[in-house]
């Protein structure tokens, strides 16, 4: 993690990787696979992504083959009890603003696997977000009231922070 408890791009993976075996053990193919769509989707082709092995995760101990050995055989993988511990951790990290590339991606995982933590976590966790946009709005309003800014970014900007504000009353109210 950064020093301000947010992830790395390997992290991520680790919470795309974990979250998905927690709802469900996969062949290792198939996770390797749904890991680089989910990503790909939001993030483009990434290096700094497509890097972290999901071997890494076996060894570190937080998930275990069920039958088979691994990459070689197209295991059946589910993640250990440190694996999920290791969920929790990740599911609980910061989120840095401006919510851009990694940061994004970061946010769209949690939403994908915040059930994971109990309900009260969850609700923490939706305030800590709606922080994260409350920071991003700050400073689209601030670029939005600078003079002289062409009507097309200044409307740009406007629709911008107001799907900012539906979102942060979504994550503070009933929303999910």
């Amino acid at each position: 993690m950064f020093r301000d408890k947010s992830l790395i791009p390997a992290e991520a993976v680790r919470l795309a990787a974990l979250g998905l075996l927690a709802e469900v053990p996969r062949r290792y193919g198939d996770l390797a696979a749904e890991i680089r769509h989910f990503t790909g989707r939001l993030v483009g082709p990434s290096l700094d992504l497509m890097g972290t092995s999901l071997e890494l995760l076996r060894y570190e101990g937080l998930i275990e083959a069920v039958d088979g050995e691994g990459m070689s055989d197209n295991a059946m993988l589910q993640p250990t009890s440190a694996g999920k511990a290791a969920l929790l951790a990740l599911l609980s990290a910061q989120l840095r603003s401006p919510l851009a590339d990694v940061n994004r991606l970061a946010l769209f995982l949690k939403l994908r696997f915040l059930h994971h933590l109990p309900a009260a976590e969850q609700m923490a966790q939706r305030g800590l977000i709606a922080e994260a946009l409350e920071s991003e709005r700050a400073r689209l309003d601030e670029l939005r009231r600078r003079p002289g800014a062409p009507p097309l970014f200044s409307e740009w900007l406007a629709r911008d922070i107001a799907l900012l504000d539906e979102r942060i009353v979504w994550l503070r109210g009933d929303g999910a």
